[in-house]
């Protein structure tokens, strides 16, 4: 006998989902037009019909555990089909908008980066932290000095060229970059882990229920190997590439996907090559890792201006809303940044190149400190719900 199921509808869910880019929903007369258009839809149970009769009923339970809206790539397919312009694909990101928030911790965080009024806050925070830290670098350098000797560590990282050469960490300490960013990639790491924790239980217990699993338990050994086994899919794209509507778009979020693999080689050789080698920069344009570095930050500025051009070419059959240009514009700003950091640093503009630094800084650290709150932890739900998919045997 089916297990039953009370429907509790929340209507402020409803309104959440229509705010966060679901604004159509309510045209959706459930003719199943988008499961069937959808290519990568699996027969059993197939998405995204049965998530808007879901959204429609406010069934915030059924949807935030509903793992398919993951394997959901918003490729567009569905709404050019939809008879009634109900937008499901953009439906479907409002609900991915509002789980991301939803299995983030500490909450006021969560609700903090997907509100347009807070932005002032969430940039302006961090300006005022590097700012007094820029200041300490500059003008406490004598005082810094003397602690450091004190604890057996040296506070300059003397640089080839002394005082002749332009070097970012005349002004703002390396040492103050690692202990910004080091306790916030392991509070990222932390606020992942406990998220996921409870994601995985929900999209299993969801997966039970609509028998969409052939296992009852989770194995986490099993489950870690699919996570891994999917990882070149999407390093590839397959299921991008599979749709029609917005195949051009496969393109560019390659290239932001690629240049962050490629910017966190770099960054995790520089640090080697400061802490384990005692090799400071600035390096000369020669060295191998710097070209990575350089056309890993070019493909960035690319990848991410293609991304916000078709959404503007697009505005008026796809809408884009703060979620969306949060972190476009947080991606699009750290890799301008970066490059014209360092090409006012080549041209010997030290006022520029310090300027549009500490702006850089101020990007990276709206990118990694929300990283699990915005749009982009996408990458990493999306990936364990693939992963999932797999360990469960569902056919997608």
């Amino acid at each position: 006998m089916a297990e039953k199921y009370l429907a509790q509808p929340d209507l402020d869910f409803i309104k959440e989902i229509r705010e966060r880019g679901g604004e159509t929903l309510n045209r959706c007369y459930q003719c199943a037009t988008c499961s069937v258009a959808c290519p990568i839809s699996p027969d059993d149970s197939p998405f995204p019909r049965k998530e808007m009769i879901a959204s429609s009923w406010g069934l915030k339970d059924k949807l935030i555990t509903n793992g398919d809206i993951w394997l959901c790539h918003e490729c567009g397919d569905c709404s050019d089909l939809c008879p009634r312009d109900a937008k499901p694909g953009d439906v479907l990101s409002a609900i991915r908008s509002a789980t991301i928030t939803e299995y983030g911790k500490p909450k006021f965080i969560a609700n903090a980066v997907n509100d347009p009024k807070k932005l002032p806050f969430l940039i302006g925070i961090p300006a005022i932290w590097f700012a007094v830290l820029a200041w300490i670098t500059m003008a406490g350098s004598e005082t810094m000095t003397k602690i450091f000797h004190a604890i057996g560590l040296e506070w300059s990282h003397a640089h080839e060229g002394g005082h002749d050469i332009i070097a970012h960490a005349d002004f703002f300490s390396t040492w103050f970059v690692d202990l910004t960013f080091i306790p916030i990639a392991i509070f990222v790491v932390v606020v992942f882990a406990l998220s996921l924790k409870d994601f995985v239980t929900g999209i299993h217990e969801n997966a039970v229920v609509e028998g969409k699993t052939r296992t009852s338990n989770i194995n986490a050994k099993q489950l870690v190997q699919s996570i891994v086994k999917v990882i070149p899919r999407v390093l590839k794209h397959e299921k991008f590439n599979e749709c029609e509507a917005n195949r051009d778009r496969s393109t560019a979020h390659m290239m932001v996907l690629y240049s962050f693999i490629g910017l966190a080689v770099v960054t995790g050789v520089f640090f080697i090559a400061l802490y384990v080698l005692g090799a400071p920069g600035p390096y000369s344009q020669w060295n191998p890792v710097k070209w990575l570095a350089n056309i890993s930050g070019v493909a960035l500025v690319i990848g991410s201006g293609l991304m916000i051009k078709n959404r503007l070419a697009k505005k008026e059959e796809q809408p884009s809303f703060y979620k969306d240009w949060y972190i476009l514009g947080t991606v699009f700003a750290l890799g301008v940044t970066g490059l014209l950091t360092e090409m006012t640093r080549l041209a010997g503009s030290a006022f520029l190149a310090y300027g549009i630094y500490y702006l850089h800084l101020i990007a990276i650290f709206n990118l990694f400190l929300f990283l699990p709150y915005s749009k982009m932890a996408h990458l990493v739900y999306r990936l364990v719900a693939m992963g999932y998919a797999d360990y469960g045997k569902r056919r997608y």
